[in-house]
Parts: structure tokens; C-alpha cells; sequence
């Protein structure tokens, strides 16, 4: 584990997405909690993922840590950049899913999660990326890449995270497996699957898990891949899938290294938290311990 000693921050650039499913409820009583913590907080809006980035690195240098108050994929977007600069994460949860936060057992409620910034405890978090694009917790080929075509904003702002069963059974009832070649440095194996998952972080998709024992600093990805043929199986791994014991199933591969090479006869979208952002062939590697989050301290 990669816990640091306490030290809360001074200066806080705090980005707000303002179309994130829960808005910036709360994020005003967040700020104050801050500012009555001593902390000295510059509040910024933006509307997509690429406004973040030319934020961090316009404003990095007038900040001892950078606070988002979005969802997953923006948070990822985040992570990138402050890997290369050097600057801690500081997380309000305003995503749909949260699955970084619950990871890293950060609270939803987001004068609580102003609290974990102010009690000082960080962590060093591993950084994944595909094609170069990073990502925090799963990126995945299949199921999920058309789960994210289907679950549009319109169904995660009037239904949530049921807006993913809504979307789920819509892409369950025309999926149809693929042929990949999956390749982890040291062989190569050719599969027939359904989708292809990723995982950097613990939890994906709204609570789902990556693998039982899986930890965001582990140094390592945590692949699977769903050999079924019979779509509606699914159905009764889902349980499986809530408590990462999905592996137990003959018709689910998994795998474990710091490289991955996933490649399709077509190319194929690749869901990265949430955001379709790139294609296959799809390149995975590993970054260990790049990110600095504010987080409570990891359970032994």
C-alpha cells in the first residue's frame, strides 16, 4: 500500500462539471467546509473532458492540489495530467457510477468528501492507460463499449444507475461475440468472447468488481474475458460479477500483467470509464504509484 503521511492542502483548484449527474449540489457547502478548514479554493467550471486538462495545466501552477467534482471519465482525464505535473487528486463524487470513490472508500456525500481533503491522508494509485489515454478503474471491449453507446445522457440523468440495467438489456438483446487476440508479453491466446475488461482499479460499471482481490495499487491489470454462448447466461453471473468472483466460471478467462495487447479483425471502441475514446488494437500498460489522491488510509 501507498499511503503518505497527512498533509492537507493549502491552495485548491477545484473543477466543477456542471452537467454531472448530481451538478454542483452540494459542491458550494463542500467549498465551505474547505475554506473554513483553512484552505484556499479557486472554483472553475467546464463542460468536457478536454477543458480539464488545459485547465490543470493552465492553473497548476498557482495550486498545491487539484479537486474534480465530476464522474469517472473526468477523473481519469484528470489523472493524466497530474501524473505528469506532480499534483495530488482531491475527489468530490458527481459522477453516475463513482466506482474511483468507492474504491478508494471516499463518501458521496460531498461535504464528507471535502472532510477526507482536509484530513490530510493521501495515497499513491496506479494509472492505467490504453493507446495512451488514461484511465482509473476498467477499460473494456464489447458489452460495455455499447453500453456506453446506449446509456445516453438523457437515461443518467432521469434514471441513474438503474439507467444501466435500462441500457443493459437493450445491448444484451442484440449482442453477438467477437474474435479477439489477446497477447500479455509473454503469450498469446485467440478468444471468442463477448467482452474483453481491463482493470486497473476494484469496481467498474456502478459497483461491479474487477476481481476479488483486485487493488488500485497493485502494479497490475486484472483482465477477463466473457467466453459465453449463451448471451443470457449473464444473468446468472451477475452476482458473480458484484463481488468479483466472476472467474470462478469456466466460460470467464482471466489474466494478470502490467502489459496487455488486445487486437480485433475490425476495429472495435474501447469504453474507458465510461467514454468511448479509443479503438483496437488496443495497447494496455500500467504506470504503479503516478497519481497522488487524497483518500482515507487503505485497509490492511
Amino acid at each position: 500500500m501507498h499511503a503518505m503521511s497527512p498533509l492537507p492542502p493549502s491552495r485548491v483548484l477545484l473543477l466543477v462539471n456542471p452537467n454531472a449527474r448530481s451538478g454542483s449540489e452540494g459542491v458550494e457547502a463542500a467549498v465551505k467546509t474547505l475554506e473554513a478548514g483553512g484552505v484556499r479554493v479557486r472554483v472553475e467550471t467546464f463542460t468536457g473532458p478536454d477543458e480539464v486538462e488545459t485547465d490543470i495545466e493552465r492553473a497548476a501552477g498557482d495550486a498545491d492540489c487539484v479537486a474534480v467534482a465530476g464522474g469517472d471519465g473526468t477523473l481519469s482525464r484528470a489523472g493524466g495530467v497530474l501524473a505528469r505535473k506532480g499534483l495530488p487528486l482531491a475527489i468530490l463524487p458527481c459522477g453516475t457510477a463513482n466506482d474511483l470513490a468507492r474504491t478508494l472508500a471516499i463518501p458521496e456525500d460531498l461535504v464528507a468528501a471535502a472532510g477526507v481533503i482536509l484530513a490530510g491522508h493521501r495515497r499513491r494509485i496506479d494509472l492505467g492507460t490504453v493507446n495512451g489515454h488514461p484511465f482509473f478503474n476498467v477499460a473494456s471491449i464489447g458489452l460495455s463499449a455499447e453500453l456506453s453507446r446506449a446509456l445516453t445522457s438523457d437515461i443518467k440523468r432521469r434514471w441513474g444507475r438503474f439507467g444501466y440495467a435500462i441500457a443493459g438489456a437493450r445491448v444484451l438483446a442484440r449482442a453477438r461475440p467477437f474474435r479477439a487476440r489477446i497477447t500479455d508479453g509473454e503469450s498469446t491466446v485467440v478468444v471468442r468472447t463477448l467482452q474483453i475488461g481491463v482493470g486497473n482499479g476494484v469496481h467498474y460499471g456502478g459497483g461491479n468488481v474487477v476481481n476479488a482481490d483486485a487493488a488500485i495499487d497493485d502494479a497490475h491489470f486484472d483482465l477477463y474475458s466473457l467466453e459465453l454462448a449463451n448471451v443470457w447466461k449473464l444473468a446468472l453471473m451477475l452476482r458473480t460479477f458484484r463481488s468479483g468472483t466472476h472467474g470462478a466460471w469456466s466460460e470467464v478467462r482471466t489474466s494478470r500483467s502490467d502489459e496487455f495487447d488486445v487486437t480485433t479483425k475490425r476495429p472495435m471502441p474501447v469504453n474507458v470509464d465510461g467514454d468511448l475514446v479509443t479503438t483496437t488494437p488496443a495497447h494496455f500498460r500500467i504506470q504503479p504509484g503516478a497519481v497522488t489522491v487524497y483518500a482515507p488510509p487503505a485497509a490492511p
